[in-house]
């Protein structure tokens, strides 16, 4: 199984949109907590959605359960907490919402989306590598 992730900052719209097409993802997954900011440029609902089908036959959809909460987020980027306090607020906050219950099987092909450019510091990675945590599946997480 193949559990994809991307952030769409830095990225020019071709380069997000050939980067899915030639990971041949089949969904893409939106796990931001403000998918419709004006900031979102392409990557802003609804225009991802459309664009997503339009130009590479792939679908659309929001998993909130996800998304980290506005107070969470705000504090890490006010720096009142550190990386390593974000990660673990956010971990807790997903395994409160129930997302151990996840069908992970439904997450083959499917790509996790968030706007940071990098994995590495964003909640994107931490769901994917959680998510793999719940199944007993082989899962490859590729980062686009």
């Amino acid at each position: 199984m193949k559990l994809y992730t991307i952030g769409f900052t830095k990225r020019t719209a071709q380069g997000f949109f050939e980067a899915l097409e030639g990971a041949d993802v089949s969904r893409v997954v939106d796990v931001r907590l403000r998918a419709n900011s004006q900031l979102s440029g392409f990557a802003k609902v609804p225009d991802l959605p459309y664009f997503l089908n339009r130009m590479c036959g792939i679908s659309y959809g929001m998993e909130e359960m996800l998304a980290p909460t506005a107070e969470l987020l705000d504090a890490y980027k006010k720096k009142q907490v550190s990386w390593d306090e974000y990660a673990e607020g956010y971990k807790t906050l997903i395994k409160s919402r129930g997302a151990g219950e996840l069908n992970i099987s439904s997450l083959d092909g499917a790509c996790l989306l968030c706007s940071e450019h990098l994995p590495h510091k964003c909640h994107r990675r931490i769901a994917a590598e959680f998510l793999k945590s719940m199944t007993n599946a082989e899962v490859e997480i590729i980062h686009l």
